[in-house]
């Protein structure tokens, strides 16, 4: 179960805001990419050998490319300091196949797309998907201020300029008052698409659901929060493969993809913090603990899907369609 891969040329490179680098690349075989839908993120490996996700942010009608946003992080592990500091027009590096966990819902009677940071990304995709299909929508945008705001040339023009909202200097405090003036008007059938910082959605999340039911409103995060053991966790539970009834115990310091490659299944990973969804299975039968950062509510609640990285069991025995 290994993703697929594709080996790209770096043709552009931009400096889009303060410590934020967006990357255009090209397939080295020169076929086009493959379509994919907005809100899509890519694995990138960099020189240094780090893999991280990172949202397309190009137009999703253009195959010929791919384009993507990085910021350089102070305490960056190898990923965004390798590529801000070792890529240049040129290079090559390994890129995989499209994946989607934050898809528009284009039956929405508008869409709102709030965003913060290198939050705008995802959502900038999502923009010209809107854009070309005439969808009424409005993209507000918080940063520090105009210097750290990426993209903001190509959001102060046509198309995007009409529907553009820019929010800057918002001081944590104000920031509820600012976004419940943001929603105020929003149709009931409306769907919020948020992404930015955790506290940021947090905010978003808790005041968007004072208007709008929680399947209406949708967010991507870029790194997965501390999350406690629950009561219901079991330390050891056996996982079974729905195609052979073939059984592997897994201990309490071991995470089921580990289980599984012991015995010869190899699931593929990516982030390994259940944020990008590479690692889902389907489940048929028992009940998921659920650690993930991925899974929508009506997904966890189903409990017809898993993140192997790093969920767990609250049932002796997990069987999943392997």
């Amino acid at each position: 179960m290994q993703a697929q891969t594709f080996k790209v040329r770096v043709d552009a490179l931009c400096e889009e805001a303060h410590g934020v680098r967006s990357f255009s690349v090209s397939r080295l075989d020169g076929m086009p990419f493959d379509v994919y839908e907005p809100g899509a993120h890519i694995d990138v490996t960099s020189p240094s050998g780090v893999t991280r996700q990172y949202s397309l942010c190009g137009d999703p009608a253009r195959r010929e490319s791919h384009l993507f946003a990085v910021k350089k992080e102070a305490q960056s592990r190898g990923g965004s300091r390798s590529l801000h500091d070792e890529v240049r027009v040129g290079s090559e590096l390994s890129i995989g196949a499209p994946r989607n966990l934050f898809r528009l819902e284009e039956s929405a009677s508008e869409h709102i797309l709030i965003g913060a940071g290198i939050g705008i990304t995802p959502l900038l995709s999502m923009a010209y998907r809107l854009v070309a299909i005439g969808a009424p929508f409005t993209l507000h945008y918080f940063a520090r201020n105009e210097t750290h705001a990426a993209f903001l040339p190509l959001l102060a023009r046509a198309p995007f300029d009409k529907h553009v909202k820019l929010h800057f200097g918002v001081e944590r405090e104000g920031l509820p008052d600012e976004l419940d003036a943001s929603l105020r008007d929003a149709d009931k059938g409306a769907h919020v698409y948020t992404c930015g910082p955790a506290p940021f959605m947090d905010v978003v999340v808790e005041t968007a659901q004072k208007r709008l039911p929680a399947d209406a409103i949708h967010l991507e995060r870029f790194k997965a929060e501390p999350q406690a053991q629950t009561d219901s966790s079991l330390d050891t539970f056996d996982v079974q493969l729905a195609s052979s009834g073939k059984t592997v115990r897994v201990d309490a310091s071991t995470s089921i993809v580990d289980a599984l490659a012991s015995i010869g299944i190899e699931v593929d990973t990516s982030c390994g913090e259940g944020v990008c969804g590479t690692c889902m299975v389907d489940v048929v039968s028992g009940e998921p603990e659920h650690r993930d950062h991925c899974l929508s509510k009506a997904e966890r609640a189903s409990n017809s899907v898993i993140c192997c990285c790093v969920s767990r069991s609250r049932s002796p025995v997990l069987v999943l369609d392997l």
